[in-house]
């Protein structure tokens, strides 16, 4: 299905951009503590809701 070189190639790739997006994630979090205070909540309450939903379908199904 794919050749030696092209696994290896995809893997090089995919270590390096996880390194990349670490490496960026780092040099930016006091950008993201400073400025996205509170988003831990709007998680909370966009899994609550898809519960909700969820809980709603299987009582009236």
């Amino acid at each position: 299905m794919f050749s030696t070189g092209q696994l290896i190639f995809a893997i090089l790739f995919f270590i390096a951009f996880v390194i990349a997006i670490a490496y960026q994630y780092r040099k930016d979090l006091k950008i993201h503590k400073l400025h996205y205070k509170g988003t831990v909540w709007i998680l909370i309450a966009f899994i609550g809701f898809i519960a909700l939903i969820a809980a709603v379908k299987f009582i009236f199904m």
